[in-house]
């Protein structure tokens, strides 16, 4: 029996209609999250050797913390093009699906600047840039666009918790406005933190009102490392027509 017999797409689409997200667990087998770890720390190593050119980092996001040699690298950008693991997770046949019956059959993979798909690997640190983020809704980025509707993807290679840092949403927020949305990181009423194990997948529609909590630890425990991607359901914009992005969350 396959994953995609086990588990119930209506069910799924159902939860993320009604919340504007929804967590799925064991798509993944132990060894495949192994595999697609190690390969992430590899473009990592590679991007700080200069083996891959920094631009995979996207230049900002290689931090130096004291004592590095090379600089520590959290953030690899379209790492599904270069990686067969990260490819073969964020495609993943059930994704697809989900995708299609959320987006419709033209749906597309977003690659604003040649980022596509990105991994992280936060942690607190003065050479962080990505440690937490405010409220925001992944819409408000580009608001004036028609590539949206737009679903994110999060694939988790640490289990997440106060320790590392976790999700933050206010469910059914897609069904809002942004006018009250808080401009920083104070408490929603409502809100709900996600807790995700290793492997587990979160899926939140564009609109949906989230920010991500700075981890408690230093590393190893407030490592938080995961595969971040969005595909759209709108129109596919041509070369030099993306709306510029607007960095409306605080960070």
């Amino acid at each position: 029996m396959t994953v995609l017999d086990r588990i119930d797409l209506d069910k799924i689409v159902e939860v993320f209609e009604a919340t504007g997200y929804v967590v799925i667990p064991g798509l993944y087998s132990p060894e495949a999250l192994d595999e697609l770890q190690g390969a992430m720390e590899s473009l990592q190593a590679k991007v700080a050797s200069g083996e891959l050119d920094p631009t995979f980092a996207g230049n900002e996001f290689v931090g130096a913390f004291e004592g590095d040699a090379p600089p520590f690298v959290h953030y690899v950008v379209n790492v599904t093009a270069l990686s067969a693991p990260a490819h073969v997770a964020f495609y993943h046949p059930l994704v697809l699906s989900l995708m299609e019956r959320c987006l419709g059959p033209d749906y597309w993979l977003f690659c604003p600047d040649g980022r596509g798909v990105v991994y992280q690997d936060a942690r607190p640190g003065q050479g962080m840039t990505y440690t937490r983020i405010g409220w925001h809704s992944d819409h408000q980025s580009r608001p004036n666009s028609d590539i949206w509707p737009g679903v994110a993807l999060t694939v988790h290679l640490d289990a997440t918790s106060p320790a590392n840092g976790f999700l933050r949403v206010l469910p059914g927020s897609h069904k809002l406005t942004t006018e009250a949305m808080p401009l920083g990181f104070e408490k929603v009423p409502g809100e709900v933190g996600i807790y995700c194990d290793r492997g587990d997948v979160i899926l939140h529609h564009c609109d949906l009102w989230h920010s991500a909590a700075r981890a408690t630890e230093d590393a190893p425990g407030g490592i938080r490392r995961h595969l971040r991607g969005s595909f759209m359901g709108g129109r596919e914009p041509g070369p030099g027509e993306l709306e510029p992005f607007n960095k409306n969350a605080m960070r």
